[in-house]
Order: C-alpha cells, then structure tokens, then sequence
C-alpha cells in the first residue's frame, strides 16, 4: 500500500511502521479515517485541545478553533464572538476567517515550547521558530507573527517581498525553494536575509558568484539535506534512495560535496543544515532519526572542512487535526526532538546547534474557518440508493484544490441555523465546470438544508486561500480576523472582477 504523504513539499513515499528495520517496502499502513460526517456536532470550545489553543488532547480530536460556537435552532454558529450570518452579510462568501485567539496560542504555543525545551540549562543552544508563510501569507499575519516572536520561511520572491513590507527584519528571514531564480536571490542578498536554503549544487555557484559580484561576504547559507527518511502522519520509512526535486542526498555524497563547496566559496558562509522529512506528522519517531541523521552529517562535516555548523533546521511538516486525526501536543513533540538532539550531541561529543523550526500548517491550519452559501442541490441516484448533492459557491479555486489532489478530507457543518430535518446521504461539491470539483465525498448533511444556508468548513487556513486560483474565473476569497471584543479586520479583501480585468490589455 502507498499513500500521499505531502500536500506541499515532498514527493510522496511508501512508508513503514515506526520501529521497523529501513524498507523500501511499504508495510501495512493503516487507510485514512473514514469520514462518517456529522452536522450540527461541532464542539463549542474546540481550542487546540479543548482547553487552550497550542495543545492536543489526542483522547478527543477535534477540528474547530478555539471560539467556535455551533448553530442552535435558529440561533447562527459564531467564531471570535461573531455571527456567521453577519460575517457572510458584510463580506459575502466564500470567506476564510481567521479565529485569532487560535492562531496566537498555536504561535506562543511554538515559540514558548522551543525556548522552554532547548534552554541553555537543559544543555542546549537554544531555538527560533520560523513560521512557514507558505501555508498562508499576507502582512497581517506576518507581522503578528513577529509580535509572538516567530520568524518566517519564504519559498519565492513574492513571499519575500511580503515579509518585508510586513515589516519582517531580513536577517528573521530564510529563503527556501528548489529553482530560485537570479532575481530572487539578489533580492535575498539586497534585503540581507538571514539564511538562504541551498538546494542544488549549482545553486551554490550561482550565489556565489552574485555575493561576489555585490562585494557580500559571509553570505549565510544553510543546506537542505534529504536525509533518507520520508515521514506522514505516524508512520516513516529510512531508506539510501532519494528520488525527489529537493535537496542534496547525504547517503550519495551530495551534502558533504556541497559544503565543500560552500566552504571554498570566498563570498559564502556555511552557516547550517536543514531538513524537511514530510507533511501531517503526528509523532516524533520520523523527525528523531532524521534530527540524529543530520546531526551525524553535522559532525561529518566538522571532520572534513574544519566547520562545525552552528545551526540545525528541523523543518515542519507537523499534522493537525481535519476530521479525527490526534496530532501530538506541540510542546510534547518539541520535547522529544529536544531530548533526542541533546542525547545524540552527547554521544557525539558535539556541542549543542542552535535548532530552528518551520512550522505552517500547524500554526493557521485550524485557525480558519471557511463560510459558504449553499446554492442548488438535487437528488441522483447511485448503486444502493439516492446521494443528495449539495453545491456551494466555491470550490477548487478556494480549497477544494486539496481534495482533488491529495485526497485530503475535512468536515462540515451548517452555521447559520440548525435546518432540522434527518439525515441524508450526501456529497458537498463546488461551482466549478469540473466533474472532480469535490470538497467531501461521503457525509451525511440534515434533509432541512436550502439554498442561502451557510455552511462551515474547519482547519481551512494551510493551504486553502494560499494555493487559490481563478479557474472558470471566479474571484479569490476575502480573510477576515476575529476576536472578542474587537471589530473583525479585513486580512486579504475580497478579489473583483475588476481585478481580473485589469490584467487582460483587452478589456480596458
């Protein structure tokens, strides 16, 4: 059995079963959860734990954000204090809402975790945690993630130049991505961020002859090894074989020739490794022997080059909760990385790196909330019975597009009201002139529902409103943030018609 493992990175891999000898077989992986579908169940206090935001109790997953009240009769669902029916009034939808008391406790949760785990006292160098603007990105975000004391991974130049205008220090930015371009490493090295990500070779010579030709020196260059260990959701498999478009092998000898070259460069730095193991990691067990992979391959280098790097990236890639998956705690996974990269330092003889995160996902994953309106809905019937198949305005320009390429899985419920009614077999779909434009496949959704009703879709901020488009062209959805006791504060307005138009020379 195979299974898709990352939805915004890494090829996908077989994978084994935590413990098991390196295969390249893939052994018995459990199949996805089923979604049986549930309306009108949301939690009213979901939180990252059902106590506080940032912490997991894997006893009861649960994919709503920390405010979230469900619709009672005719009584709307609100999120940070708002009705549904107001937000979907004054914004329209669909539209992604941000839960901020969410979001900040998943981001303190973060950087208070790091520190408090790799502290000096504890025989370690210390950590940053660089939020992963991949997932989702806009100024706003950016410069609250600053104020919680993250930094930020960009993967292009338009990330970059988000950071920046936020307000992001350079040297508080790392620069990933497997093609950059001449133009997005001059402006890396213009804007004097902290670390660029080599990936290749090549790369390496084309930064190097660009710090030489601005007179830089010292550029601070990190390497992204591809360790041999794939990882998603509890399970991972080591093996010798790289076959994917990221990275430099430490099996082949890649890396190690890459610092080499990093090292002779006169203009260059080499300032760390970095690792990026998978996506929707629930458990420590993957990162913990590709953390000690790399830490060898630290220790290598040092032998080789004389340089002992003073920084170890640890990557992202950890899980959170769509339907029923149990992530572990944030603060506990980053406990055992810490434990594990202190024993193996130990045994190495090593001092301690300074160890840095880049987490997305699991910081505004289950932050957002996505609205619709349902439009038309009709009755088709299929082997076994009648499927009801409900439609909403939006669909694989908003977040249907990870469904349709990952498979991936959510739930939904009805937010304006409770419409009352049995249940039905049903299917949610979006808008779009595409048969495969499908957000669930399989739920049950109350026989009450109609046109106007809101529906709400969890864990929608990663991924959802960054990976966007304007197929069939549709406009792109507004982010609103909300908290209690403050008006909502528009992110990202809603895209026009306009907008599109504006770009086609034809239509002015």
């Amino acid at each position: 059995m195979t299974r898709q493992l990352h939805d915004d990175d890494d090829a996908s891999a077989a994978l084994a079963t935590p413990g098991a000898s390196p295969s390249l077989e893939p052994a018995g992986a459990a199949p996805g959860p089923e979604f049986a579908g549930a309306f009108g169940t949301a939690p009213e206090f979901a939180g990252a734990s059902g106590t506080a935001p940032g912490s997991r109790d894997a006893q009861a997953p649960n994919p709503w954000p920390a405010t979230w009240v469900p619709a009672r009769g005719e009584e709307p669902g609100r999120i940070g204090g708002r009705a549904v029916t107001g937000l979907a009034r004054d914004y329209g939808t669909p539209v992604f809402v941000v839960d901020l008391a969410e979001l900040t406790g998943r981001m303190d949760a973060w950087v208070q975790g790091a520190a408090a785990a790799f502290a000096p006292e504890h025989g370690l160098a210390g950590a940053d945690v660089y939020y992963a603007s991949k997932a989702f990105t806009c100024t706003a975000i950016i410069r609250l993630a600053r104020a919680h004391g993250m930094r930020v991974d960009v993967a292009s130049g338009g990330e970059l130049a988000v950071a920046l205008a936020a307000g992001m220090p350079g040297e508080h930015i790392g620069l990933h991505g497997n093609n950059k371009s001449e133009a997005e490493l001059r402006a890396a090295l213009e804007a004097g961020v902290g670390r660029i990500v080599a990936d290749s070779l090549s790369e390496i010579e084309l930064l190097e002859s660009l710090a030489a030709e601005r007179g830089d020196e010292s550029v601070p260059v990190f390497l992204r090894v591809t360790t041999g260990v794939h990882a998603g959701a509890n399970e991972y498999v080591s093996t010798a074989h790289e076959d994917q478009k990221f990275g430099l092998s430490a099996a082949s000898g890649a890396a190690m020739e890459a610092a080499r070259a990093v090292v002779a460069a006169p203009h260059l730095r080499l300032a760390g490794l970095h690792m990026h193991i998978g996506s929707q990691i629930f458990g420590p067990e993957g990162h913990e022997v590709s953390a000690r992979a790399l830490l060898r391959l630290r220790s290598e280098i040092a032998v080789e080059t004389g340089v002992l790097v003073d920084e170890v990236d640890l990557g992202g890639g950890f899980g959170v909760t769509y339907v029923d998956e149990a992530p572990m705690a944030i603060r506990e996974m980053i406990a055992a990385l810490a434990a594990a990269v202190r024993e193996e330092c130990t045994e190495r003889g090593a001092a301690p790196p300074r160890i840095s995160f880049e987490p997305g996902r699991s910081v505004v994953g289950p932050a957002m909330v996505t609205l619709y309106s349902v439009g038309t809905t009709k009755e088709v019937t299929v082997d076994g019975g009648v499927r009801w198949y409900v439609a909403f305005d939006g669909g694989m320009t908003d977040n249907v597009l990870r469904p349709m390429l990952y498979g991936s899985e959510y739930v939904a419920a009805p937010a304006s009201r409770d419409p009352g009614g049995s249940p039905r077999r049903s299917r949610l779909v979006g808008k779009h002139c595409e048969s495969g434009d499908i957000m669930i496949r399989d739920l049950e959704l109350p026989s009450g529902l109609s046109r106007g009703d809101i529906l709400a879709i969890p864990a929608t901020g990663a991924y959802g409103r960054s990976m966007a488009g304007n197929y069939n062209m549709l406009t792109r959805p507004a982010v609103v943030a909300v908290a209690e006791g403050r008006e909502p504060e528009v992110w990202l307005r809603r895209e026009t018609i306009d907008d599109l138009l504006i770009l086609d020379p034809g239509a002015r």
